[in-house]
């Protein structure tokens, strides 16, 4: 990272190197100003850090891992992510195992997946389908202020429609079997809310629509290959990058004419609470965090045994069970208290990427929501939740490593007790994030702007926080109404991935095998 030591003449900095902090500086940098970026860790990336967690040579995504948002987020496809980072899309973007080795599946292939829920495929169909259709405009809606008249307005209706029948208490009414049910609430239950709520509702179906729109692709070499290439675009463009530097104080930066948080919102008004108005201050302490997670990293020395070989499909698995026992784990932990069977969430990129592992082995990334704050070990509940649907997976473990709630925040202060959403994404902290305005990315300080997720539209690796703060910082204080080009030059240009067949080597054989 370049680390220039001159103040002179800098149009805006920016405080912290996530997703949403590259977005915006790189923006910033396109537009032909001086922008330098602070980061207090060694390495950049915020969310998306891939490092060396338990063994040389076994790659683990910190946070992020797997990217349904990369291929819909307007900011992205502006950037053209996928000609600089190489993707693979697995052919199944998420599952979910049920008892006695059933599994519902939710492929790319929308008709594949109505075909495997049987008796239940039309009423998916009749759900999923005409969103599916409109996924652009799902995602143009789903990922900008909620406080407009909508571009796509019967596409906005049908939209929030279906996340009120999904996240009230009749949702399971479209379905004769537990499978789908499932298969939704494992995707509902990314947020760490309720269930069932509006907002789990809304948010997971914004994840399941691009399951079938686009898929859920994995960056080639972690997650950091993401952050690379922002950094890069970035140092391309004259923008610098200050590592190991950590913002106590305003004072100690030089001077700048805009000053962009990526930064829990706390952090944001701390620091700038004497260019700040008391009524703001008033409003944003009212802002409330969510509940946290408990994080785990396996080095395997083999895949995951799974019961069902149709899992080796996919990257992404929802260990939750039925749609009852998801939300009754999700709202233990909503009430305080640990969950026994717990929701995990887990994903194997080594299958489908064969850069995070030596040959032969394999990494598993695995999370399980806990209450705020939290200090409890839940790597055995993890790995007997995981054993259920793959018996033998325990004896696989070659390598561990663990980050509590107390220790994810430690890690990462914008996650507080443990909350990677940097705020609860419940209904009004959607609508009100943090604050209810037309223009939420900028503060009423001088030059003051939040580009984090605790800003609209919220939690996700998709880069708009930081865009919209850049769009907002650019009219307000350099009097730019018109948004730079941010395609690649043909030299940022990587070769594209395509999703690899799963070798059979990697299926455990059939019974008629053994």
């Amino acid at each position: 990272m370049s680390a220039s030591t001159s103040s002179d003449g800098l149009d805006a900095i920016v405080i912290g190197s996530g997703p949403n902090g590259l977005a915006t500086a790189l923006t910033l940098a396109r537009a032909g100003l001086r922008v330098r970026v602070y980061e207090r860790n060694a390495t950049i990336g915020g969310g998306l850090r891939t490092e060396e967690l338990t063994l040389p040579g076994f790659l683990h995504d910190i946070c992020s891992a797997v990217h349904p948002l990369a291929f819909a987020s307007g900011f992205f496809r502006k950037f053209q992510l996928e000609r600089r980072v190489p993707f693979v899309v697995p052919t199944a973007s998420y599952g979910n195992p049920l008892d006695g080795g059933r599994v519902a599946m939710a492929y790319l292939d929308l008709e594949r997946t109505v075909d495997g829920l049987g008796v239940d495929g039309p009423a998916w169909r009749a759900l999923l389908g005409p969103l599916v259709r409109e996924a652009d405009a799902v995602s143009q809606f789903t990922l900008s202020e909620l406080l407009q008249v909508p571009r796509h307005p019967l596409v906005a209706a049908r939209f929030g429609l279906t996340a009120l029948s999904q996240g009230g208490r009749w949702w399971d009414l479209p379905f004769r079997a537990e499978a789908p049910g499932a298969l939704l609430s494992g995707v509902f239950a990314h947020t760490t809310l309720p269930l069932p709520s509006v907002a789990g509702a809304a948010a997971g179906l914004t994840l399941a629509v691009q399951a079938h729109a686009r898929g859920w692709p994995l960056p080639v070499g972690g997650s950091r290959a993401i952050a690379d290439a922002m950094a890069a675009d970035l140092q391309a463009h004259g923008g610098e990058i200050v590592t190991g530097t950590p913002v106590t104080s305003l004072a100690d930066l030089p001077d700048a004419r805009a000053i962009v948080f990526d930064t829990h919102v706390a952090d944001a008004v701390r620091l700038g609470e004497d260019r700040l108005p008391a009524s703001y201050l008033r409003r944003v302490s009212r802002f409330r965090d969510g509940n946290g997670v408990f994080k785990a990293d396996f080095a395997l020395s083999g895949p995951v045994p799974w019961t069902n070989p149709e899992l080796f499909e996919t990257a992404t698995v929802h260990l939750g069970g039925t749609r009852a026992e998801t939300a009754r784990s999700e709202n233990a932990v909503a009430r305080g208290r640990q969950s026994d069977p717990p929701y995990v969430l887990v994903t194997q990129p080594s299958l489908f990427d064969a850069s995070r592992a030596p040959a032969g082995k394999h990494v598993l990334w695995a999370y399980t929501h806990v209450p705020r704050g939290s200090t409890e070990d839940r790597t055995e509940a993890i790995i007997r939740r995981v054993e259920q649907f793959a018996p033998g997976f325990r004896d696989l473990i070659i390598g561990t490593s663990t980050m509590n709630a107390v220790q994810v925040e430690q890690h990462n202060p914008n996650y507080i007790g443990g909350d990677i959403s940097a705020g609860a994404p419940d209904f009004r902290q959607l609508v009100a994030r943090p604050v209810l305005s037309s223009e939420p990315w900028r503060m009423p300080g001088r030059g003051l702007y939040l580009a984090s997720a605790s800003v609209t539209p919220g939690p996700g690796v998709h880069g708009l926080g930081g865009y919209y703060a850049a769009r907002s910082a650019l009219r307000h204080e350099f009097g730019m109404t018109r948004m730079p080009d941010l395609a690649p030059s043909p030299d940022q240009v990587a070769a594209p991935a395509s999703a690899p067949l799963i070798p059979d080597a990697l299926r455990p054989p059939t019974p008629s095998e053994q």
